[in-house]
């Protein structure tokens, strides 16, 4: 079973990165002690995330109650049981109906091995997960770390963590996605805590919980 990070493990972690580098020492400063937002993984894990992808909370939390409903259970054989239309009648999308029966043939057909992903590296597990259609980078990274609690993955293509990079730096543009893996690379190998140091300092600051200066 993976378990979530431990607290003084991320708090440690967050030292460590101020310590390293400065620009982050306002958002850890001013950023409440945050819990790892660890998910279920495997074959649900993946797929929930590609359903809830470009769509509010509200309505991910009620397709995926539809999807559940409609499966009975959440397996590759319960997808793969059901064709385009039916899965269409959950909720879905064409498209994420198709990504998540490619997901779904992926895992049966022992193209990836989503229960035992633990096995393989960052990069190997990244490789692995983006061979298979309808699974970008970004959700790859995502999956990593809030699946398997992976502590040095950083979804550099997410635009909340260029955003806050940005205010960090007190830069004029946000980091596009690949200065943005550039330059979380000091960040190593805590580049998952500093994710979700600044994606909480970011939203800290939307919801007006923190304060700063010209924030956008």
């Amino acid at each position: 079973m993976i378990r979530a990070p431990d607290p003084e493990a991320i708090a440690a972690a967050r030292t460590a990165l101020a310590e390293t580098d400065p620009a982050l020492s306002r958002a850890h400063a001013t950023t409440p002690t945050f819990e790892w937002r660890l998910r279920p993984g495997g074959f649900e894990g993946l797929f929930r995330m590609i359903v809830e992808q470009q769509v509010s909370v509200a309505a991910a939390a009620s397709i995926w109650r539809r999807v559940g409903e409609g499966l009975g259970e959440i397996t590759p054989e319960a997808v793969l049981a059901r064709n385009i239309e039916t899965l269409r009648t959950f909720g879905l999308s064409g498209q994420k109906a198709k990504y998540g029966q490619e997901i779904a043939r992926a895992q049966a057909e022992g193209r990836i091995d989503l229960e035992h992903m633990q096995t393989l590296g960052d990069d190997e597990a990244i490789v692995a997960l983006t061979a298979v259609k309808g699974v970008g980078k970004w959700t790859a990274e995502t999956y990593l770390m809030f699946c398997e609690g992976r502590l040095d993955v950083f979804p550099g293509g997410d635009v909340a963590l260029q955003e806050a990079m940005r205010w960090a730096d007190a830069a004029e543009d946000r980091p596009n996605e690949k200065a943005a893996y550039v330059r979380a690379e000091i960040w190593r190998p805590h580049r998952g805590v500093a994710a979700h140091l600044l994606w909480a300092w970011y939203g800290g600051v939307k919801r007006g919980e923190i304060v700063l200066e010209d924030a956008a």
